[in-house]
């Protein structure tokens, strides 16, 4: 079994900046693919960033583009998300999601067999 555990989210004005981090225990060398979800209130959880095992392939969805940055550290088996100039629209509450060794970088949800719980960040405007 893979445990994911979120932190980092809170609090931050517009204009500002946030950094989520995902930590991994358990059965770690089961996990690929890495990616952050997100789901704003009376929405569904949409794709935010991935990134591949050896982080040679990072994705992200339009709206964030050029604002956040998702990264890993193997060693420490984390995954991070920086997230800049952070805007009202942002306000959501983060996942972070691990696909099954094996599985593909992808946008979907079905992709990604580990979750975490969540946490929520703030925007204010």
């Amino acid at each position: 079994q893979v445990r994911l555990v979120e932190s980092g989210g809170g609090l931050a004005q517009a204009g500002g900046s946030l950094r989520l981090s995902c930590a991994a225990s358990g059965f770690t060398s089961m996990i690929s693919a890495s990616a952050w979800f997100r789901q704003a209130p009376g929405k569904e959880r949409e794709f935010v960033a991935a990134i591949s095992w050896n982080s040679d392939i990072t994705t992200y969805t339009d709206s964030v583009k050029d604002r956040f940055t998702i990264s890993r550290d193997n060693a420490e088996i984390t995954v991070y998300l920086q997230m800049n100039n952070l805007k009202s629209e942002d306000t959501a509450v983060y996942y972070c999601a691990a696909g099954r060794c094996g599985s593909r970088l992808s946008s979907s949800q079905s992709s990604y067999g580990y979750w975490g719980q969540g946490t929520q960040v703030t925007v204010s405007s």
